[in-house]
């Protein structure tokens, strides 16, 4: 009687050859050929095989494995790199051990070697985890270098549009085809995507962002505080915050550029920033929203608020600000066009009350 056995399947967008039914096919040929029959399936489908999180089938499958409660006694696997391409190989052993410590064997049906423990079996195995565990990697290299030459030639890699822009689909040839709603990708690989002009209402909004800081001197805070008073709503409808209205301050696609490589999550790793000195920065194929003197005059006074300036004439200002007025707040501090926001004084000093202290 042959002996009940699940069958793993993962498909990223990688190639053809391993489609899910490419992979149901050979691994029940092996079944048949090796006495098992397949009573239960699992399946991530779309799914990149370096981190175990997005994998919610093979969450499932060591699960019901190390649960006690599954009622197969075999797990069949088109190859190693469809069990995973995990950065590192102990990881694709470790998960592989749960299950064979449960009296679960993990088959790799097109594998040359087979499950017992010689010597060069091992070796095989370790090889072709490391192979899978390269091959994401090379690739990972050949993905960013390929986004990074379309930035150089000034097309959008990726990333929302941001507000006062939209996403314009155009063709090899640059003729545009449509505008890309949120979420939406582009179908054919020669098609490229720019930077379009939003709707005059959001151009009239930020440019009236760079006049309140270049002209006037205003905070993040303060013009967010102002937008919403205006009743200018934001993305989707939503009210503006001070990390909204900096992010339109600096970011140089509002100037013209395109950018690429502000944070960094290859290979599924946590996103981290990268320093600016790293971005790439390209000549993009859209029309600026502000000029690039506008924008350099609103970095020159964004930075001279915060990054440039001493702890002392940080508090200097807020001395100023007390003799003027005769008190001190949060509210204050942000409604003074000579000092930063109160987030700032947050976190150089720690709190609002040990500013007051030194003041």
């Amino acid at each position: 009687m042959p002996s009940p056995a699940a069958q793993y399947l993962r498909m990223s967008t990688e190639h053809q050859q391993y489609s899910l039914a490419n992979q149901s096919v050979a691994i029940n040929l092996y079944a048949v050929q090796h006495g098992f029959a397949v009573v239960q399936t699992y399946q991530d489908e779309g799914r990149s095989g370096l981190v175990l999180r997005e994998r919610p089938g093979l969450k499932q499958l060591l699960e019901d494995v190390v649960s006690g409660q599954s009622r197969f006694r075999a797990i069949l696997v088109y190859d190693v790199s469809r069990w995973g391409r995990f950065q590192d190989i102990d990881e694709a052993a470790h998960y592989e051990f749960m299950c064979k410590s449960m009296g679960v064997p993990v088959h790799y049906c097109a594998e040359t070697f087979g499950i017992d423990t010689s010597m060069v079996n091992g070796i095989m195995k370790a090889l072709k985890r490391t192979m899978a565990s390269e091959y994401s990697r090379e690739l990972s290299e050949k993905v960013s270098a390929g986004a990074k030459r379309l930035v150089s030639l000034g097309y959008k890699q990726g990333g929302m549009a941001g507000y006062g822009f939209r996403r314009l689909l155009i063709s090899a040839d640059g003729t545009p085809k449509q505008i890309l709603a949120p979420g939406q990708r582009k179908s054919l690989a020669t098609d490229r995507v720019i930077l379009t002009h939003g709707p005059a209402q959001e151009l009239k909004c930020v440019r009236e962002i760079y006049r309140l800081v270049v002209d006037e001197r205003r905070t993040p805070t303060y013009i967010a505080r102002e937008l919403n008073r205006r009743h200018i709503p934001y993305l989707n409808g939503t009210l503006w915050y001070q990390e909204a209205v900096t992010r339109i301050l600096t970011h140089p696609k509002y100037k013209g550029y395109v950018v690429y490589g502000q944070r960094d999550q290859k290979l599924h790793k946590r996103s981290t920033s990268v320093p600016k000195e790293r971005w790439l920065m390209a000549k993009g194929r859209h029309q600026p929203i502000v000029s690039p003197e506008v924008f350099e005059q609103a970095q020159s006074i964004l930075g001279q608020r915060t990054h440039y300036m001493t702890n002392e004439q940080l508090l200097d200002g807020v001395r100023h600000l007390w003799a003027k007025h005769g008190r001190l707040s949060l509210r204050a501090i942000d409604d003074s066009p000579d000092l930063p926001s109160n987030r700032v004084y947050v976190q150089r000093f720690g709190s609002f009350w040990n500013v007051c202290k030194l003041v």
